[in-house]
């Protein structure tokens, strides 16, 4: 049953973790993949979790366009995550939990992106469902570090604060 929720001053809340270098990239691509970043986050952390694990999925969008070329990233670099990651990272086993027989990269499209996206026969998400919330907390949790390794990788932003690189 739906609840009323208190209304938060949310004119002064923003991220406290942006993790990238302080310097304005050039590209317009790194731009557009930061402010998704940021969006994303701060989304995330004010308890809007269906807009955050979107734009996460839209930063992978920015360079591989389609279901098939987004799904093939997500393949290569959760395995890379996966494998970087430390032994009983809770993030990463909560997520696979989730996933069950489902590939990962299959899962984030189709229970991820698709279903916040779309209201669809098969692809629904109820944002008064607390199993719902609670799913997409912890994929989001993922879909967050994918993105963050992807403006680290193609567009070559720094995660040293003040790097200048």
């Amino acid at each position: 049953m739906p609840v009323a929720v208190t209304k938060r001053d949310l004119a002064f809340t923003t991220s406290h973790e942006y993790i990238f270098d302080r310097k304005i990239p050039d590209s317009e691509e790194a731009r557009r993949a930061l402010a998704l970043f940021r969006e994303a986050r701060n989304a995330q952390q004010n308890g809007f979790i269906s807009y955050a694990a979107l734009n996460y999925y839209k930063i992978i969008e920015i360079r591989h366009h389609g279901k098939e070329a987004a799904r093939k990233w997500f393949v290569t670099n959760f395995e890379a995550l996966r494998t970087a990651s430390k032994q009983g990272d809770d993030d990463i086993a909560r997520f696979l939990a989730l996933c069950g027989n489902e590939p990962p990269h299959k899962y984030i499209h189709d229970s991820c992106r698709i279903a916040v996206a779309h209201a669809g026969k098969h692809s629904k998400s109820d944002p008064d469902d607390a199993h719902e919330i609670r799913r997409l907390h912890t994929a989001a949790d993922v879909m967050h570090r994918l993105a963050r390794r992807f403006i680290e990788m193609e567009f070559a932003v720094s995660d040293v604060m003040y790097a200048g690189t």
